[in-house]
């Protein structure tokens, strides 16, 4: 029987920058993944300056810089009442620009680095439960891919990465601690010969939009209440498409339509946010699997990222033979503790019942939220950076 220290369901960018860190130090680990090795899926794409600043501190920046994503060293601001606000980066240690990767890029170059630094990858292998102990202490999980039958992997932990509907989750019955009660929909599409500016927001009538700009083209999103885009979409997506651009940054229209469509219009339904109860005897969540908020303050990568190293931090902990209870409760208390604030903000953007000057106060709060994570991960110790 193959036994591992730690078996990582998920490999998305919270899964793979937590098999990463791990294999780093010396941890036996082996990353699960239902899907085949650099496939795409949904996301908001923008790294902000905690983000950039993980990436930085482990050594994986160059690297994402390589693949051609632009550096972002702004973000335009633009309002239904015509007023347009650019904030300019100011440069700081490790994080001189943002970026937004593609996803099919940045997952892919994340698993690569686990790969290199030693970590085990099973590629389009879907876990179907959890083994369990005597004492039903979580010690691995059931796996099974398309080619042959299931397989059983033991390890000391066991860490949950796997979305939004984690089946780690569901098969721990992790509990909801903070339910929120904002869900926004979202339409996005890819569009070559668009340049953007930075990141460019604009909010107009109950609507919000931006460009992203991706390495190989911009991302254009809209967003509105799931009922709204429900509404809009009885004409087809393309018109509910233009309709929420036009109510959300009637500016620029004209940009998106002298562009070229690179695909299809892609949708997202939204789902309240929560933070789960994310550890217990052997096992621990991260990602969306553990905490999820809605897309539109694009901040989901940025959390990914921080808590994978908090995550890290704790297993390591754990194996090293520190209290479990203690440390991994101190993972959720500082989980907890860095999110809370934008998780608030968030909920009232996500809304989408805003007044303007409300609207304006809230995005001020946004980037308040930014600084406190950023001062926090600041003034954790260089441990993870690459050994090779």
């Amino acid at each position: 029987m193959t036994r591992h220290d730690v078996v990582v369901v998920g490999g998305r960018v919270a899964g793979a920058a937590t098999a990463l860190l791990l294999a780093r130090a010396g941890v036996r680990v082996i990353l699960v993944d239902r899907d085949r090795h650099g496939s795409d899926t949904l996301s908001t794409h923008g790294l902000m300056r905690a983000g950039v600043l993980q990436l930085s501190r482990w050594g994986i920046l160059p690297d994402v810089t390589a693949t051609g994503a632009p550096p972002i060293r702004q973000v335009i601001f633009r309002y239904a009442d015509g007023e347009q606000a650019v904030v300019a980066l100011r440069p700081s240690a490790g994080v001189d620009a943002l970026y937004a990767p593609r996803r099919y890029i940045f997952d892919q170059l994340l698993v690569d680095a686990a790969i290199a630094a030693g970590a085990e990858v099973l590629h389009e292998s879907h876990v179907t439960g959890l083994l369990r102990g005597a004492t039903e202490r979580v010690v691995g999980v059931r796996v099974r891919n398309h080619q042959g039958p299931s397989t059983d992997l033991y390890a000391t932990f066991t860490v949950g990465a796997d979305g939004v509907r984690s089946t780690v989750a569901q098969q721990v019955d992790a509990q909801v601690s903070r339910q929120g009660s904002s869900a926004g929909g979202v339409l996005y599409r890819y569009f070559e010969d668009l340049p953007a500016e930075g990141y460019e927001w604009s909010y107009g009538d109950q609507a919000a939009t931006g460009f992203i700009p991706t390495n190989d083209a911009t991302c254009v999103f809209v967003g509105t209440t799931p009922a709204r885009i429900r509404s809009l979409r009885r004409n087809g997506a393309e018109d509910a498409f233009s309709a929420l651009l036009a109510s959300a940054g009637p500016a620029l229209v004209d940009r998106v339509a002298g562009a070229t469509p690179a695909g299809r219009i892609h949708g997202w339904s939204g789902a309240v946010g929560y933070l789960r109860h994310c550890w217990g005897p052997g096992w621990a969540l991260v990602g969306d699997a553990g905490y999820f908020k809605d897309p539109i303050t694009t901040h989901g990568m940025t959390d990914a990222l921080r808590d994978a190293e908090l995550l890290a931090d704790a297993v390591l902990a754990v194996l090293s033979g520190s209290e479990e209870a203690s440390v991994m409760g101190e993972y959720e208390r500082t989980r907890d503790r860095l999110s809370h604030y934008l998780f608030d903000v968030t909920e009232a953007i996500a809304a989408y019942d805003w007044e303007l000057h409300r609207l304006r106060h809230l995005l001020r709060e946004v980037s308040s939220a930014m600084g406190d994570e950023v001062d926090h991960l600041q003034s954790l110790p260089q441990q993870h950076a690459s050994r090779l």
